[in-house]
Formats: C-alpha cells, sequence, structure tokens
C-alpha cells in the first residue's frame, strides 16, 4: 500500500490514523481495536468489514 495513500486514509469510526499491517493485508485502528481488511491491494473501510482485534495491546 503507497504511505501517501495511508497519509489520507482514517477510520471510519472514530477519525484516527491507522497502521498498516503488512503481514495480515489489514489497516489497524488502535483506538477501536479494529482491523480493516485490504482486498486485492483496496483497503475495505466499512465498520461491518472489519474484524475486531484481540484483548492484547496494539503493536506500534
Amino acid at each position: 500500500m503507497e504511505n501517501r495513500l495511508l497519509q489520507i486514509l482514517v477510520c471510519p469510526i472514530c477519525k484516527s490514523t491507522l497502521r498498516h499491517d503488512r503481514e495480515h493485508q489489514e489497516l489497524i485502528c488502535s483506538a477501536d481495536r479494529l482491523a480493516f481488511p485490504i482486498r486485492d491491494g483496496v483497503p475495505v473501510m466499512l465498520p461491518g468489514e472489519a474484524r475486531e482485534l484481540d484483548a492484547a495491546p496494539a503493536q506500534t
């Protein structure tokens, strides 16, 4: 995913910045503890498509 795109994308729920998890191909919102999938190079920023993260602290 391009860095320029990451700079403008925010969480659709809380508007906080997102972290790109390259291994799992997801965008992570640490504030809401959600992971938004990236499918075929396109971020799916729908709240219904996000998965909840574990109770473990988010990695930075």
